[in-house]
């Protein structure tokens, strides 16, 4: 058995929606949210709170299978990574997910995924994000 990291909404009531989280995942590319790969939205404001969506590593990832040219590869254990060298920026990844969780970077036309690293976490001031290590067990063991 290997461990692969997932991150997990622990707690959704608890966020403010202070952006924290899409602040520090932005900053490991660069300045600006346009690259981060977690979104705060409203549910209608501090009366109804809000929704953190980031992605939830599908063990059976719908937007890797509508990739026409295989850039997104399934980790162990669930979720995806990019092969930006593959990637066409056909969209249809975005399209696929059915959380909304396949953030665009319009600059490269390419996807922006969450990589389970846990920086949003770190730096969420209020425990709603989680980096947990999970067992996994490899189709090849």
């Amino acid at each position: 058995m290997a461990k692969i990291a997932r991150l997990s909404v622990v707690d959704p009531d608890r966020c403010v929606g202070c952006q924290c989280c899409m602040f520090a995942c932005a900053r490991r590319y660069q300045p600006g949210l346009a690259v981060a790969c977690i979104g705060v939205r409203s549910s209608g404001g501090m009366e109804r709170g809000f929704t953190v969506v980031v992605c939830r590593a599908c063990e059976n990832p719908p937007c890797a299978r509508v990739c026409p040219v295989d850039a997104l590869v399934v980790r162990p254990g669930g979720g995806v990574r990019l092969n930006p060298a593959l990637c066409i920026g056909c969209g249809h990844c975005r399209t696929a997910c059915v959380l909304g969780a396949v953030f665009w970077d319009d600059e490269a036309n390419k996807p922006a995924i969450c990589i389970h690293c846990g920086t949003c976490a770190a730096y969420c001031p209020h425990d709603v994000l989680l980096l947990e290590q999970r067992e996994t067990v490899h189709a090849e063991e």
